[in-house]
């Protein structure tokens, strides 16, 4: 019998044009459904859904109750995360009492004729309803004139992520919950259970992050038309670097350690040492391009993924520029042996070529003057400038050609073969001890 009471109660709820029939009227056809509840006409007379309960009085307290179902889809590149939620708001409508102690669960479009929360999701990007196979809504009274109202909903919200520590960071993000039109002398928000109206944030399994914590808030939105009330859920994600230190941080270090590999070839291997370090080179130029790839529209942020490639970057290049540097030396030092002998024997046949008649018709000064041109074109690395027989301008050349030689032979390599053994022991070490501070600063600080 009470099927029929509650059938005709909905036909009464869905016909605005028969208002005015009651459950009085229902009663006198079955007397036996109104005594199990009696006062339950007010439902349908004199309810007025555009007014809020205690219209014109005290503020309507909303409590407000979650279940993430799935938090999927964080993108950093559009700085935002997806999510899908199960709402759940109380509130008590003095207008909705009936006498017992019972609930009913009633039909989800009766939403539309009842007043309703104008809650929002702050930040959101974009949002819809689930609506298979019926729209995803759940209305439940109670006899005190209390009302249980859920919706299922899948969003998106913007997050603010701060990449310096990308792949290292720890994001902080926000799902912010606000009434619309009614400040706060309308309505006020407050969580139902403080921490605990928040559920299944322990059972989420995510790809990249984990769920470090998370917590409640109440606050309150200050605009230029009032006060709104806020609730707030604040959760920080951690995200899973093992993935990274096998993609990215792995294959560089191995790079860095190949090109150390030329260390130990000779340097009279011209096409093998140069073939490692434009290899490694290429191969790390690869490796940072990759990388960047799937945050391509974050590059503006020095990451600290980007500082560990341009670390590693910087020792495959100076690996293959102290080649350069050594095979450089090495080839100025044989080149230099060859001249010792050469000029000497020119000069010495020379002067044995000089006859008598030719000393004789010469005067005493232009053959000094001759004798110390040729001593300062053969050794031109000691040359003697307090010759009184040299010009004003003369010395001040020879001067500042010593000086400069001088300057030449502080950066002078006297021995090539000393660069790769000290390389062998300088690079892995400065290597290791550039990484102690990396990992240090970005793990502790």
């Amino acid at each position: 019998m009470f099927c029929k009471y509650f059938s005709f109660f909905s036909l009464c709820l869905f016909l605005p044009t028969q208002r005015r029939c009651s459950l009085g009227h229902v009663s006198s056809l079955h007397s036996s459904d109104t005594t199990s509840l009696p006062g339950f006409e007010n439902l349908t007379m004199g309810y007025n859904k555009y007014l809020r309960p205690y219209f014109g009085g005290e503020p309507v307290q909303i409590a407000m109750s979650l279940d993430i179902a799935s938090i999927s889809s964080i993108s950093e590149s559009n700085m935002d995360y997806t999510a899908t939620i199960s709402l759940r708001q109380r509130w008590t409508d003095p207008r909705l009492v009936f006498h017992g102690n019972r609930s009913f669960t009633l039909d989800a479009r009766l939403a539309e004729l009842l007043w309703v929360p104008d809650t929002y999701i702050v930040e959101s990007k974009r949002s819809f309803l689930h609506d298979v196979t019926v729209g995803n809504r759940l209305i439940r009274l109670f006899s005190n004139g209390t009302i249980l109202y859920a919706l299922r909903i899948t969003t998106t919200v913007a997050c603010n992520m701060d990449l310096s520590k990308y792949p290292m960071d720890t994001q902080t993000c926000r799902l912010q919950l606000e009434s619309w039109g009614y400040d706060e002398n309308d309505v006020t928000f407050t969580w139902l259970r403080g921490n605990d109206s928040v559920h299944g944030m322990e059972q989420l399994r995510l790809s990249q992050y984990t769920v470090e914590r998370y917590y409640t808030l109440v606050s309150k939105s200050q605009q230029e038309t009032g006060s709104y009330p806020r609730l707030i859920l604040q959760f920080e994600l951690r995200r899973n670097v093992l993935y990274f230190i096998l993609e990215t941080y792995v294959p560089s270090t191995l790079l860095v350690m190949l090109s150390w590999v030329s260390f130990w070839i000779t340097l009279d291997s011209v096409p093998a040492r140069t073939c490692i370090g434009v290899t490694t080179v290429l191969s790390m130029t690869t490796l940072m391009i990759g990388s960047r790839s799937s945050l391509s529209k974050t590059n503006c942020f020095i990451k600290a993924i980007d500082v560990y490639l341009g670390i590693c970057f910087s020792f495959i290049f100076g690996a293959l520029v102290e080649y350069a540097v050594a095979h450089y030396s090495s080839s100025q030092k044989c080149a230099a042996k060859v001249p010792q002998e050469g000029p000497a024997n020119k000069i010495t046949k020379e002067m044995e070529d000089v006859n008598i008649t030719n000393i004789l018709n010469n005067s005493i000064t232009s053959y000094k003057q001759k004798i110390s041109f040729t001593s300062i074109e053969i050794s031109s690395d000691n040359v003697n400038c307090s010759d009184l027989t040299m010009k004003s301008h003369e010395k001040i050349k020879c001067v500042l050609r010593n000086k400069m030689h001088r300057i030449i032979g502080y950066f002078t390599i006297q021995n090539p073969g000393n660069v790769d053994h000290y390389s062998k022991l300088l690079f892995p070490l400065f290597f290791m001890l550039v990484n102690v501070f990396y990992w240090a600063y970005y793990l502790y600080f």
